[in-house]
């Protein structure tokens, strides 16, 4: 069948190209009536926008990228129904790509860019340095998300990692614990955010002249909820005293909470739990798990403002956003 073309929508509906054109790029001053009646019209006709022809009409095509470490990861996927959400709202749809912290995959993020089917990019990259990405072309707007890489040339979002982790520690030694321990670290972490949420760790015991020892630090295999019970239950069988517990994410979180159940200790009156990304799953755990919360909105809202000003054409050194983080107090680490 013949492609559907936008003229094809105008005259079915009685309406001007023009208008079509603003009801497909959600445009504001359209009346809802005659919205609702070009875009049953678009329905039925299954009108699709001519990305090639928009892109040599305007020099853009409405479109952006969404790249990810992992799209099945809990708090990479509702990040990313935020920023649709937030593309949507703004009139661009997201094309959404992973990445798997692959170097090849993050290489290719920003080496196809300049092919023209998006006008710019929001990555998280995992492995790619900050020099690399530094000396690649920026000819297509790119954001970065995360605490991986921070050039000085590019956009840059992320939350105080430091500062949370210290807040979530302060929050633990504030419920009357003494002993708080780090779930984990995994051997060849690639990603920054381990390291800088321990850094916040090590500060805030400091600070408060508590134990800061190597065995209040735990290990994991692997990222996973299994390796998250495992460096807890391996904690318990060689007999390290703690009475609190900061995990790295709310997936080590969900192992700790049931290695300290097999164990037959109480959350939280043996051992309070704080959690990392207060993702969905945090208000389903028994108990509920108490979570270091990144604004999720405020860094999608951030991201696609620094976006669309490069996409219109704004110039100058990259901008660096630091957005802000709560933490979501919930039952396994409550106020006192």
């Amino acid at each position: 069948m013949p492609r559907v073309r936008l003229v094809d929508v105008a005259q079915r509906a009685g309406v001007s190209m023009k208008t079509v054109s603003n009801v497909v790029h959600n445009h504001p001053h359209v009346a809802p009536e005659l919205r609702a009646r070009v875009q049953a019209v678009i329905d039925d006709l299954g009108y699709r926008p001519n990305l090639t022809a928009r892109r040599l009409a305007t020099g853009r095509t409405g479109m952006i990228a969404l790249a990810m470490p992992e799209i099945d990861h809990p708090y990479f996927a509702e990040l990313s129904r935020r920023i649709a959400e937030e593309a949507t709202r703004r009139g661009y749809r997201v094309l959404i790509e992973q990445t798997l912290s692959q170097d090849d995959a993050e290489h290719a993020v920003l080496r196809d860019r300049e092919e023209g089917l998006v006008d710019g990019v929001i990555f998280q990259p995992v492995r790619m340095g900050t020099l690399e990405i530094a000396r690649l072309d920026h000819d297509t707007p790119l954001v970065l998300l995360g605490e991986s890489a921070s050039p000085v040339t590019t956009d840059h979002v992320m939350i105080d990692n430091v500062a949370a982790a210290r807040d979530a520690v302060r929050h633990l030694l504030a419920l009357g614990r003494t002993r708080v321990a780090f779930a984990a670290v995994v051997a060849d972490d690639i990603t920054g955010s381990t390291n800088r949420r321990l850094v916040g760790y090590q500060e805030a015991l400091v600070e408060a002249d508590a134990p800061l020892t190597p065995d209040l630090v735990f290990s994991s295999p692997d990222f996973s909820p299994e390796g998250g019970a495992a460096s807890v239950r391996r904690a318990i069988d060689t007999g390290v005293a703690f009475d609190a517990l900061l995990c790295r994410d709310d997936k080590f979180a969900l192992g700790a909470l049931k290695a300290l159940a097999d164990a037959g200790l109480r959350v939280p009156e043996d051992v309070a739990v704080i959690g990392w990304d207060d993702t969905q799953l945090a208000s389903y755990t028994s108990p509920t798990l108490t979570s270091v919360s990144p604004d999720k909105t405020a860094l999608a809202e951030v991201a696609l403002e620094l976006l669309l000003e490069r996409i219109g054409g704004h110039q100058g050194p990259g901008r660096h956003r630091i957005v802000p983080h709560t933490i979501a107090v919930r039952q396994s680490a409550p106020y006192r």
